[in-house]
């Protein structure tokens, strides 16, 4: 962990586009059933492994040896990753938690999709809200569904539905 940020005065990285999201599991297969379910996609890649000294000192570790799948969406990969050695401890994730971070699937229709995800038995944090101007800001976001729930391993993710102008990230 670092508290340097960079001078966006002095510099211009420049990164505006990603390309996947990578998601430490416990158990890849138990991971790739629920994310086959949420998504109605065969994973591109499933089973693949990674070791050797040379990766592991990029993810800052001494060792390591990991299975993975990668899930493609149309705009963005989901890579999940169950390191076997060494093998890490649950994080304890929540929203409020620094360092935490959420994947949000855009939907149509958010109550027609919830009702599919309880019927599935995906359990919710909590209920749908709607945006209200007298709560958020800006105003374009009024009206705006997100309903929220977590992965087999903890990671937060969510369901939206954007209405008027409201940018595709809350």
């Amino acid at each position: 962990m670092t508290d340097a940020v960079p001078d966006p005065s002095a510099v211009s990285i420049g990164l505006d586009t990603a390309a996947h999201v990578g998601i430490s599991v416990a158990d890849l297969d138990r991971s790739v059933a629920f994310y086959r379910a949420l998504t109605g996609l065969d994973p591109v890649v499933r089973d693949e492994g990674m070791h050797g000294t040379g990766f592991a000192r990029s993810q800052g570790l001494l060792r390591t040896r990991l299975r993975y799948a990668t899930f493609r969406l149309r705009n963005l990969g989901i890579d999940l990753i169950q390191f076997e050695d060494p093998a890490g401890a649950p994080a304890e994730v929540a929203a409020n938690r620094p360092g935490a971070m959420h994947l949000c699937f855009e939907v149509a229709d958010l109550p027609a999709v919830y009702q599919r995800m309880l019927a599935a038995g995906v359990a919710f944090l909590g209920p749908p809200y709607t945006f209200d101007t007298a709560e958020v800001s800006p105003p374009e976001a009024a009206g705006t569904e997100v309903a929220y729930f977590i992965d087999p391993d903890g990671t937060n993710l969510e369901i939206i539905a954007p209405r008027g102008g409201f940018a595709r990230s809350a």
